[in-house]
This record gives structure tokens, C-alpha cells and sequence, in this order.
């Protein structure tokens, strides 16, 4: 039988916090457990905001905590042409559209449709559905569209997806305590509406990448923050459209900020380059976000 394989991958667009230490502090005790392996990735499809800077700082701080992996590490800004390739089917088979409509126009339309009295609905994050009036739109309308430079989208046709499935999602859930501890959680990927998946400048999103990397790097256990969690149902989507295999699945528990909210990179009281630099040492990290020694 192969070993699990678990995975921490942070994006380069500043400096670790608490909570991604917590993460990443877990994902290696979990796979110490269980005898598996443990991959670095760099979430960096964001090529504006992701800096070879940060990306060096991650790494020292994951050093200083005392953090192994095996190389080499995988970074997705150098392997666009992979997903642009999941892209493609989808597209192939007709499941993905263009959307046009800007933040502005959409916010507009839905106020509009609010005034009417109509509810508008929201996904777990709170973000209003994309209203999908582009699906309407001829081919040569979409066409006339790109060729003229309008910006847009790639977005999943949520409805259409789910039909091509024809039948309900789930995945699963297991315990930090016991990995053998499973519970199935079901999907309901029709509460985040029409997904992006790409953009014109960018041929993925997180959603598309880190399906198609969990599969092609053979990840088994995934360990991440609650925020995720309802995402999940996204990611079960596009693992059934693509064929991929589907990891099991642990949501940890968030690190908190001193308003009682998820920690941000901009909070730099609690980065661990700052904690460092105030004389914490690596077991002080381990204390304060409730992890023993190893």
C-alpha cells in the first residue's frame, strides 16, 4: 500500500502568519502519523501580487519552524499550459462561457433586480451569483466580443455541469485524531453559481489549479482551513468533469486575530518573520497556536 501523500501549499504574496503555520505545522504531523509524504507547492498564479521575495520568505520561515518537504517544489505559475489544457476540455465540451460583465455592470444589474423585489442569491462567501446572462449570447456575438478586446471570463456553466454528473456529490471528511475516522459531507456546488475558472490574461483560477495539482502530484489527504470547506463542493465538480481522482479531505480549525477574525498577511503582529524578530522561538509558535512540541 503507498504511503499518504499531504501537501501545504501557500501563495507568495506576503509573509506566513500564525494560521499558515498552524497549516503547515499540522499538514507535517499528520503525515509523520502516517508514515507519508510531504510536498511544498507555490500557489502563485497570481503573477502580480506573488514575488520571488515572498516566495524566499515562506521558505525561511517554514525552515526556521522546522518544516521538511520533498523536492522539487512545484510552482504554478510555470505550468500554465496544464491547465489551460483542463480549460480546454471543458470548453470542448461546451460546460464553460465567457462573461463579460464587469463588477460594475453586475452589481448594477443585481440592485436593479433587488428593487424589483426579486432576492438576489449569494454563495457561502457572501458574493452575490453571477447573473449567467452571457450564456444567451451567440457564438458570434461571443466572437465579436474577445476579438474586440472586451474583458472576460471563463466561467463554469454550473447547471450544466451538474447535469452532465446526473447525480448528487460528496466527499470526504477525516479526523485529525484518527485518519481511519471518515464522514461523508454533501456537495452543493449550485450554491457558488457560475464559477471562474480562467481569464483572459490568466488561464486558471484557483479553483481549476489546485484540482488539476492534487491529481497530477497524486495528493491522498488534503489538510486546509475551514474557509475552504464549502469550496470543496467546487473542486468535487471539476474533479468529476475532469476525470480526477478525489482526495480525502481534513478543514482544520482557524487561527483568529485579536477582532476575532481569520488572520490576514496584512496583520504583520502575528507574521512569524515579525514574532521572530521579537525573540519567539519555534516552540513559542507551537504554544500559540495550540500545537505541542513535536
Amino acid at each position: 500500500m503507498n504511503p499518504p501523500i499531504f501537501r501545504f501549499a501557500p501563495s507568495p504574496n506576503g509573509r506566513l502568519h500564525l494560521g499558515h503555520a498552524y497549516s503547515a505545522l499540522l499538514n507535517q504531523r499528520l503525515a509523520d502519523a502516517a508514515g507519508g509524504r510531504l510536498l511544498l507547492r507555490v500557489e502563485d498564479i497570481d503573477t502580480t501580487r506573488c514575488t520571488p521575495e515572498f516566495e524566499a520568505g515562506i521558505f525561511d520561515d517554514l525552515h526556521w519552524l522546522g518544516m521538511r518537504w520533498e523536492e522539487p517544489v512545484r510552482r504554478q505559475s510555470e505550468h500554465f499550459s496544464g491547465y489551460e489544457q483542463s480549460l480546454r476540455r471543458l470548453m470542448d465540451e461546451n460546460l464553460v462561457y465567457p462573461a463579460f460583465m464587469s463588477r460594475g455592470e453586475m452589481r448594477t444589474y443585481i440592485v436593479e433586480q433587488e428593487a424589483s423585489g426579486k432576492n438576489w442569491p449569494r454563495d457561502p462567501d457572501g458574493v452575490p451569483l453571477y447573473p449567467g446572462l452571457d450564456k444567451a449570447l451567440s457564438e458570434k456575438k461571443r466572437t465579436a466580443l474577445i476579438d474586440e478586446g472586451r474583458p472576460f471570463a471563463w466561467r463554469l456553466d454550473m447547471a450544466a455541469a451538474l447535469a452532465r454528473i446526473g447525480r448528487p456529490l460528496a466527499w470526504t471528511e477525516f479526523s485529525a485524531d484518527d485518519l481511519s475516522v471518515l464522514n461523508q459531507v454533501e456537495a452543493r456546488p449550485q450554491d457558488w453559481g457560475d464559477v471562474i475558472l480562467a481569464r483572459r490574461d490568466t488561464p486558471t483560477s484557483y479553483h481549476l489549479s489546485v484540482v488539476a495539482d492534487d491529481a497530477l502530484q497524486g495528493i491522498t489527504q488534503v489538510v486546509r482551513g475551514l474557509d475552504l470547506f464549502a469550496a470543496t463542493a467546487v473542486h468535487r465538480v471539476l474533479q468529476e468533469l475532469l476525470g480526477l481522482p478525489a482526495p480525502l479531505y481534513h478543514h482544520h480549525r482557524l487561527i483568529l486575530g485579536p477582532d476575532g477574525r481569520k488572520l490576514s498577511k496584512s496583520l504583520r503582529d502575528t507574521g512569524i518573520a515579525t514574532l521572530r524578530g521579537n525573540g519567539a522561538a519555534p516552540g513559542d509558535i507551537r504554544r500559540m497556536i495550540g500545537l505541542d512540541p513535536f
